[in-house]
C-alpha cells in the first residue's frame, strides 16, 4: 500500500491564522483541509490564496454537501479545489451531482460517512457513482460522547472499494500509527497539530510515526 497522506484540518476563521498553521505544518503534510466553518466564514477566496500559496498541496474544502450537490460544488473547484466533500446522508442525486462537478474539473469527490447508519452500504453505493475517497468521520459530538472511528474504518477497509478512504476523529500522536495499520489511505488531523505549542513539530512527529508503521 502506497504511503497513507496526511490531511491538515484548518478550521480557524481567521485567514491569518489559517495561513500560519498551513505555512508551519507544509514541509510534513500532503493535503490542506479548509474546514467547514472556515469555508463558511471565509468562502471561495479562501480556496483561491491556499491554492496560490501552495501549488505543491492539495486543497480540500469541507462543504459537507448536501443538498445541490453539482450546484454548490462547482465554484470551489473551479477556484482550485482538488477535493471537496459530500455528505453520505444527502443521497445518492446530491453525491452524484458533486461527483459530476468534480470530473468536470478533473478533481475529487470524498463522501463523508458522518452520521450514517448504514456507512458499509453508503460507501459501496457511493463508490459505484464514481466517489475517489471515502470519509470515515467521526464527528467532535461523538468523540465527546468515547467514539473513535476504528471499528467503522475497518468495516470500509474490508470491502476492497476503488476508493481511498480517508480516517477523521480525534487523531493524534498516539492514535496516528494504528489508523495507518488499520488500512487508512488518507490521515486527517487537526488539533494535534493546531492545538501544539510547536505546529511544525508535532506535524513532523505525525509524518514519523505514520512513515514507521
Amino acid at each position: 500500500m502506497a504511503r497513507p497522506l496526511i490531511q491538515l484540518a484548518l478550521d480557524s476563521l481567521e485567514n491569518s491564522q489559517t495561513l500560519k498553521l498551513a505555512t508551519l505544518a507544509a514541509p510534513y503534510i500532503d493535503i490542506i483541509e479548509i474546514g467547514t466553518p472556515n469555508i463558511k466564514h471565509n468562502g471561495v477566496n479562501i480556496v483561491r490564496e491556499l491554492k496560490k500559496k501552495f501549488p505543491g498541496k492539495l486543497i480540500l474544502v469541507d462543504l459537507k454537501t448536501m443538498d445541490a450537490g453539482e450546484y454548490e460544488a462547482t465554484p470551489f473547484y473551479a477556484a482550485g479545489a482538488d477535493i471537496c466533500t459530500v455528505l453520505g446522508v444527502s443521497g445518492l442525486a446530491t453525491i452524484g451531482g458533486v461527483v459530476k462537478a468534480a470530473n468536470a474539473h478533473n478533481a475529487e469527490a470524498q463522501v463523508d460517512l458522518i452520521n450514517v447508519p448504514d456507512k458499509v452500504g453508503c460507501a459501496r453505493e457511493a463508490a459505484k457513482l464514481g466517489a475517489q475517497i471515502i470519509g470515515v468521520h467521526t464527528g467532535l459530538d461523538a468523540q465527546a460522547a468515547g467514539q473513535t472511528p476504528f471499528a467503522d474504518l475497518q468495516s470500509v477497509a474490508r470491502l476492497g472499494l476503488p476508493v481511498r478512504i480517508s480516517v477523521a476523529g480525534g487523531i493524534k500522536q498516539s492514535t496516528a500509527k494504528q489508523v495507518a495499520q488499520a488500512g487508512a489511505n488518507i490521515i486527517v488531523v487537526g488539533a494535534a497539530i493546531y492545538g501544539a505549542a510547536s505546529p511544525a513539530d508535532a506535524a513532523r512527529e505525525i509524518r514519523e510515526l505514520v512513515e514507521a508503521a
